[in-house]
């Protein structure tokens, strides 16, 4: 029997403050979910890549390293269908 692992999708923008988002992602991964940020755009591809790397330090102390994921993902927005970026996050322990 397979035991379901928690999920946790965060959107970010381009205005949105990467060290705010990393606590969140942060926060999640400790609580044994795993995490899918959302960005669309130049802009909020960059905030969410400095999210990812500030929540490292974030989670490194513990033992931990970040896994990445990245992808493209389809997303409806304003009723218009945009290609955005997916970037899955899990936790590994570091050897």
């Amino acid at each position: 029997m397979k035991t379901k692992i928690k999920k946790e999708t965060l959107k970010v923008a381009a205005n949105s403050h990467p060290n705010k988002v990393a606590g969140a992602i942060a926060g999640a991964l400790r609580d044994g979910s795993n995490v899918e940020l959302q960005a669309i755009g130049a802009g909020a591809i960059n905030q969410a890549v400095k999210a990812i790397a500030v929540a490292r330090g974030y989670i490194a102390p513990s033992g931990d390293d970040l896994l990445c994921a990245p992808g493209f993902i389809d997303l409806e927005v304003g009723g218009k269908l945009k290609t955005g970026i997916i970037l899955k996050l899990s936790l590994s322990a570091t050897a």
